[in-house]
C-alpha cells in the first residue's frame, strides 16, 4: 500500500543532517560536556565540583540537586535496576495531588506498576508492606506508600549510593570538574 505521507524536500534533510551533525559536535565528550569553569558562581546553571562533591555526603543531598538525580538516574538505568529511583520520584510526585479522583486513579497505576507481585517495575519490598499498601489504595491518602517509599529509599541508600559513588561515571566527572576549578 502506497504511503499517504509525502516524503520532506531533500532541502530539508541536509538541513536535519546538518542539525544533527552539528548537535554531535556541540555536546563533546562526557568530560568536556560536565566541566565546570572555575569563574562559575553557585547560582548559574551548570555541574561543578562544588554541587557534586556534596553528593557524596548523603543520599539525599544527591537526590536535592537536579543534575545529582539525572546522573543517579542514568547510572540506575545503567545497571538496570532504575525501578527504586523512578518510585520514590513517582511517590515524590504523588504526594503533591491534591484531587482525590486523580489520587485514586494514581494510586491504582503506581500498585500496578511497582507494587503488585509480578508488576512490570517490581520493587524489592516485603509482603507485609505490599499488603498494607493493598489495602491503603482502596482509600488513599498522600501517605500511602510512605512504607515501601521508606524501604525503597533504605535500599538505596544501602546499596545504590555507595556503588555509585565508587562509580566510574561519578569518579569521572568528579575528575574532570576538579581539574576546571584548579585551571
Amino acid at each position: 500500500m502506497p504511503s499517504l505521507v509525502a516524503s520532506p524536500p531533500r532541502e530539508l534533510l541536509h538541513f536535519n543532517m546538518d542539525t544533527e551533525n552539528k548537535k554531535r559536535k556541540d555536546r563533546g565528550n562526557l568530560k568536556s560536556r560536565l566541566q565546570c569553569r572555575s569563574s562559575q558562581t553557585a547560582n548559574t546553571e551548570g555541574l561543578c565540583f562544588e554541587e557534586m562533591s556534596q553528593w557524596s555526603h548523603s543520599l539525599e543531598r544527591l537526590l536535592s540537586s537536579k543534575y545529582g538525580m539525572k546522573i543517579f538516574q542514568a547510572f540506575l538505568k545503567s545497571e538496570f535496576s532504575d525501578e527504586n529511583i523512578d518510585f520514590w520520584m513517582v511517590c515524590e510526585d504523588y504526594k503533591k495531588i491534591r484531587s482525590s479522583f486523580r489520587m485514586s486513579s494514581r494510586a491504582k497505576k503506581i500498585f500496578k506498576r511497582y507494587i503488585q507481585a509480578e508488576a512490570p517495575r517490581e520493587i524489592n519490598i516485603d509482603h507485609k508492606t505490599r499488603e498494607l499498601i493493598r489495602r491503603n489504595i482502596k482509600a488513599p491518602t498522600a501517605e500511602c506508600f510512605n512504607d515501601a517509599q521508606r524501604i525503597v529509599y533504605g535500599l538505596m541508600e544501602r546499596d545504590s549510593y555507595p556503588r555509585f559513588l565508587r562509580s566510574d561515571i561519578y569518579r569521572t566527572l568528579m575528575d574532570s570538574t576538579s581539574q576546571s576549578v584548579k585551571m
